[in-house]
């Protein structure tokens, strides 16, 4: 796999993780309210939804610094 390639991949899925972990801390501490059944299918949908557009935005982000940091 070429260098730029296998950079992209590793970067992303490094920050797709970060993300995920991020956005679920984030609706486990913030975003759940009290009344709320946890266990509906509705809230699965909207948690998952939320983690990973949390993520995705993260891992451009990440993509993106690395691009500007690691130039050479």
């Amino acid at each position: 796999m070429p260098r730029m390639i296998s950079f992209m991949l590793t970067r992303l899925a490094t920050g797709f993780a970060i993300g995920c972990v991020v956005g679920l801390l984030v609706w486990q501490n913030g975003f759940l309210p009290f009344g709320s059944a946890a266990g509906e299918f509705q809230n699965y949908i909207a948690q998952g939804l939320f983690i990973y557009l949390f993520a995705s935005t993260i891992s451009m982000g990440y993509l993106a610094t690395a691009l500007l940091l690691e130039a050479e």
